[in-house]
């Protein structure tokens, strides 16, 4: 049992850190486990209202990959990846703003609602928030951003709003186009000008030695990741997402991090303590 001496230095240790993000805006890309499972999920809903009430601007991206290709499956499509990334014809385009847009999105905004939090649901399509081009013919209806517009994120976040974003574009051939979620909130991150950008994982973060999660390395700088590459401690499916993260701090977000998302409330020992809970990354 917790004594109250402990319970006082929990919250002596966030005071400072509430501070600092006091009127700041924080974007979490929130996907994986965390999206799944549902005590995971209900830890992560009620994070976010607590970071809201205390006055940091949350802006919530999400992906919902499970779900999309659960609705695949359920019209006879088999999902279909090329370098870690979704192929997306026309017919799984038009699937993916349903399940995305639709059931995906509502249900965050539901779920927020549910613990007394106010949130919006929004996409990339409203008031032309994100816009896109093809990233190449070989994945079809992907789409590379090319431009952000918050003006709809900033009118949700001065009436008290969380902004639920889902990731899908305007192309400027007039097409809808699916938007890796990650990149999307990196691209969001530097054009609303947050603080820090969150990257939700199954992974602790970056680890020296990959098959010892004890290693985990808890600060790299940007100049720092050429040669963790070419080491082979940055590989595989945390290349895109660290190069996500540099992309956010060169555009001016002031960090970035890599939390691991299986672990309940990791956003609140990310933002709110002395150590943290993943990797971050800093200029």
């Amino acid at each position: 049992m917790i004594d109250n001496n402990t319970r006082a230095n929990i919250l002596i240790e966030a005071l400072p850190y509430i501070q600092q993000y006091y009127g700041k805006v924080v974007v979490i890309k929130y996907g994986g486990a965390a999206m799944t499972d549902d005590t995971l999920k209900q830890a992560v809903m009620s994070d976010i209202v607590l970071l809201s009430l205390c006055g940091i601007k949350i802006v919530l991206v999400h992906g919902g990959g499970p779900e999309i290709n659960a609705m695949l499956e359920k019209i006879g499509k088999e999902p279909k990846f090329i370098d870690g990334l979704r192929y997306t014809d026309k017919e799984t385009a038009e699937i993916v703003q349903m399940v995305l847009c639709g059931k995906v999105n509502k249900d965050l905004v539901d779920l927020l609602y549910s613990h007394n939090g106010k949130a919006i649901g929004l996409c990339g399509l409203d008031n032309g928030l994100l816009e896109a081009k093809q990233l190449n013919q070989e994945l079809g209806y992907v789409g590379e951003i090319t431009k952000v517009n918050p003006e709809v994120i900033y009118t949700a976040l001065e009436n008290g709003y969380i902004p639920v974003i889902a990731t899908v574009a305007n192309g400027d051939d007039g097409e809808v186009y699916n938007v890796n979620a990650d990149t999307a909130a990196s691209r969001i991150a530097a054009d609303t000008g947050a603080e820090n950008l969150i990257l939700m994982t199954d992974v602790k973060g970056v680890l020296e030695n990959k098959d010892d999660e004890n290693t985990l390395i808890h600060t790299i700088k940007v100049n720092e990741v050429p040669l963790m590459k070419e080491r082979g401690v940055i590989s595989g499916g945390m290349i895109p997402k660290i190069d996500c993260c540099v992309e956010a701090v060169r555009r001016g977000v002031k960090k970035a991090n890599i939390i691991d998302g299986r672990i309940p409330h990791s956003i609140l020992i990310e933002l709110l303590t002395d150590k943290g809970a993943g990797t971050m990354i800093l200029k």
